[in-house]
């Protein structure tokens, strides 16, 4: 009776997310469960606090037994929650101070294209390509999964390839069209990121999504399949262009990073970073930069002179490059997002303040 009861107190919660548009479920022990709701927290007081017991007891309903294990173990585990098969959470579950935590994301249970969600539609250019390397990069939680799903999408239904993605965990399905898209999640289809990715080398891959870049294994080996003859498209948890390009050098050791920097400056098509604001009237809207690779981008890396990438950026407008703050200027003067909100994400805030005031 207990077990069905705290089924469906967690039922009731999930349905909630729904109903509230959240994008995150907290369940802390000492605190109201609360929803993420256009990047703001908000406690559900309606319900009880939770009690140690409670956060174990939803965990539980969540937890398989080899995911339990793994919690025990690791003091974390990972994984798809299908939620009444409807309906998908990106779910951890982890210790703090000896109790129970869980952190549910909810994801979308249909995929949007790059209009719906403001993202500029020229990404999809990136398609075109046979292979390379293209890297979406932002802050957590700042929608660069949602950004390659929909390029990755936009793939399946207008060209004849052959797909894998390799996440940890697998977030978004999608509906085979005309491409075949083979989804390995790390943990249940592969041991670990290189070693999956290593495996395309054999499956006859055209494009790969990888979840995320975290390692020299897995930036060597994507590196290596992008001048191979496969599109790779990946994420990076930086900031922007530039330090996207410093962070993938400096994971090398000192002695390779110049073979590094022109083996980049090869494979590299681009690097989208983006970062969600408040919108006007609520919900949530993003602001992109863009950088695309020309002779002087693929010059500035091969000689080490990643500091004058922004200068770049800054003048290929034409070419459909835009700096964050151009972007975010962009937005204030449309009235979408408010000045305040785009100053707390400017990269220089008196080029910002310019930007602004411009017709």
């Amino acid at each position: 009776m207990e077990v069905l009861h705290t089924e469906q107190r967690l039922k009731n919660l999930l349905l909630l997310v729904g109903q509230q548009g959240a994008s995150d479920l907290h369940l802390v022990v000492g605190r109201y469960p609360t929803l993420r709701i256009d990047g703001k927290l908000h406690p559900i007081t309606q319900e009880k606090v939770l009690t140690p017991d409670d956060t174990k007891a939803l965990s539980d309903v969540l937890l398989t037994e080899n995911k339990k294990q793994e919690l025990i173990d690791v003091g974390h585990t990972d994984f798809s929650y299908n939620f009444d098969d409807r309906v998908r959470f990106r779910t951890n579950v982890f210790f703090q101070k000896g109790y129970v935590s869980v952190t549910m994301r909810f994801i979308m249970d249909r995929l949007r294209d790059l209009e719906e969600l403001n993202i500029p539609s020229s990404l999809y250019s990136f398609a075109d390509y046979s292979q390379g390397l293209v890297l979406i990069t932002g802050p957590v939680g700042h929608g660069k999964s949602t950004t390659l799903a929909a390029i990755i999408d936009h793939i399946n239904h207008n060209f004849e390839k052959h797909v894998i993605t390799i996440e940890d965990p697998i977030e978004f399905v999608y509906n085979q069209d005309r491409c075949i898209i083979n989804q390995r999640e790390i943990g249940r289809d592969a041991k670990n990121f290189p070693d999956a990715l290593r495996a395309v080398f054999r499956e006859d891959v055209n494009v790969v999504l990888l979840g995320e870049l975290r390692d020299l294994e897995t930036i060597s080996t994507a590196m290596t399949a992008a001048e191979t003859g496969h599109l790779i498209f990946a994420t990076m948890h930086t900031n922007d262009s530039a330090q996207t390009v410093d962070r993938i050098i400096d994971v090398f050791p000192s002695h390779q990073q110049n073979q590094i920097r022109s083996q980049l400056a090869s494979v590299l098509l681009g690097i989208i970073s983006q970062r969600l604001l408040p919108k006007t009237g609520g919900g949530r809207i993003p602001a992109v930069e863009i950088m695309l690779k020309n002779n002087a981008v693929e010059n500035l890396i091969r000689e080490n002179k990643i500091h004058q990438l922004d200068s770049v950026i800054e003048t290929g407008l034409k070419e459909g490059m835009v700096s964050l703050d151009r972007a975010l200027a962009d937005l204030v003067r449309r009235g979408l997002v408010s000045v305040n909100d785009a100053f707390i994400y400017a990269e220089k805030r008196e080029y910002l303040q310019m930007l602004m005031s411009k017709e």
